[in-house]
């Protein structure tokens, strides 16, 4: 498997605790190093998943894992992994944090206030 220069030895340390461990009935499931080596490849590169090089996991194989990993909320246990590490060596400051809304659900039918008084001006 060609080496990303992403992925170092020492932070594949650190995020293969927070993979969750692939049990397979039949054909073995390729290895989540790898598969995270292309996921980091195609996000670095900007290329298309289809564009990945015939000796790399397939395509479909890189992107059904980061689905999956998505759904499990593997990547909210690697980033709060490197938050605690962040925080046990002291570089971070709690009093300087924001929350980010991109971890936050929307609702389906909710109506921003704004919204809201703009239709019942118009009614």
């Amino acid at each position: 498997m060609p080496r990303s220069k992403i992925l170092t030895d020492e932070l594949w340390t650190r995020i293969e605790p927070s993979l969750p461990k692939l049990k397979s009935r039949g054909r073995p499931f390729r290895d989540n190093r790898e598969v995270l080596e292309r996921i980091l490849w195609v996000l670095e590169t900007g290329a298309r998943w289809r564009d990945l090089p015939e000796e790399y996991p397939s395509p479909l194989t890189c992107w059904r894992r980061l689905r999956r990993w998505e759904e499990d909320d593997t990547w909210v246990r690697v980033w709060r992994a490197f938050l605690r590490e962040l925080d046990r060596r002291g570089w971070l400051n709690w009093q300087e944090t924001f929350a980010d809304a991109t971890f936050a659900s929307a609702k389906r039918r909710g109506r921003s206030p704004r919204r809201r008084a703009a239709r019942e001006r118009s009614a």
